[in-house]
């Protein structure tokens, strides 16, 4: 009997983390019937052109997030890689640590309408299954456009209207994030002031 496994990598930023990543997560555990989802915060993005808070401090947000659930792990391999990070980099050294098992790479059906831009495209393609999240409901249009229907698979997740850069701009103004992300990335971020109005919410802060 095989012993392979069913393993999920929800890649991003997480500048910070929100309950829309959460939620996306713990759709595609239950509809692709997975047996773990890593996440993995980007050490540097190479597509971000604006100031992007310090690994350390996203990949700690993350993992106070993710704590309170035993199938989502949080990995240090993008935040610990110097230089600029890209995705077929990250999946050929997942994929040489996991041979046997199945993966699949998450993320936003906007972010994967870019795919064929990236580094190396077609071998990410090979090395996981493709999967991109978007709204029950919402126009996928843009993807058939593309030509990528028949190269991923799009995951249906509950319509939140939550983005981080949302979540930046509202602690930089002041305004509520109480039930955007969850409250220890909340409690963890105002201790540091990683986003505050000096810096428009984009503070690359340094762990203490």
């Amino acid at each position: 009997m095989s012993n392979a496994r069913r393993v999920g990598l929800m890649g991003g930023t997480f500048d910070p983390i929100h309950l829309g990543h959460l939620v996306t997560a713990e759709q595609a555990l239950f509809d692709l019937r997975l047996d773990e989802v890593v996440f993995l915060p980007a050490g540097a993005p190479w597509q971000k052109s604006r100031a992007v808070t310090s690994p350390g401090h996203r990949y700690l947000m993350t993992a106070l997030a993710t704590a309170g659930n035993p199938s989502f792990t949080v990995s240090r391999l993008e935040v610990e890689t110097p230089g600029p990070t890209y995705t077929v980099d990250t999946l050929r050294r997942v994929r040489a640590a996991l041979p046997d098992d199945e993966l699949f790479f998450i993320t936003g059906a906007d972010a994967i309408l870019n795919i064929l831009t990236w580094k190396d495209a077609e071998e990410c393609l090979a090395l996981a299954s493709f999967i991109a999240a978007s709204r029950p409901g919402h126009d996928v249009g843009d993807l058939a456009a593309a030509g990528l229907m028949d190269r991923v698979t799009v995951l249906d997740v509950p319509a939140l209207a939550i983005s981080s850069s949302d979540v930046r701009q509202r602690f930089a103004a002041g305004r509520p994030v109480r039930y955007l992300i969850p409250r220890e990335v909340e409690e963890y971020a105002r201790k540091h002031g990683l986003y505050n109005a000096a810096h428009h919410g984009l503070v690359a802060g340094s762990l203490p």
